[in-house]
């Protein structure tokens, strides 16, 4: 899960995560990245990464290096709840 403290409320509140769409790079305004980069997020770290919220204090770098440990558990997660497989993997 994404988690950027010390605004993340995913913990406190779990209501509030949903399947964040990372932004993709190719300078597409509103366009949304495939499931396979996405990362389940609480709505406010949803809103950083979006853009939609500018009153943080965090690096790109720190929301960068986030946002890919999210993308990684969120497979990990998905592939134990058999949402995603993996060929060749037992």
């Amino acid at each position: 899960m994404l988690r950027l403290f010390p605004h993340c409320i995913g913990w406190i509140n779990s209501e509030t995560v949903v399947l964040c769409h990372m932004p993709t790079g190719d300078g597409m305004m509103g366009g949304k990245g495939p499931d396979t980069w996405a990362a389940y997020g609480c709505a406010a770290c949803h809103d950083i990464v979006d853009g939609r919220r500018q009153d943080h204090q965090l690096s790109e770098h720190d929301i960068q290096s986030q946002i890919y440990r999210a993308i990684f558990l969120t497979q990990e997660r998905m592939k134990e709840k058999g949402l995603i497989t993996v060929k060749g993997e037992s």
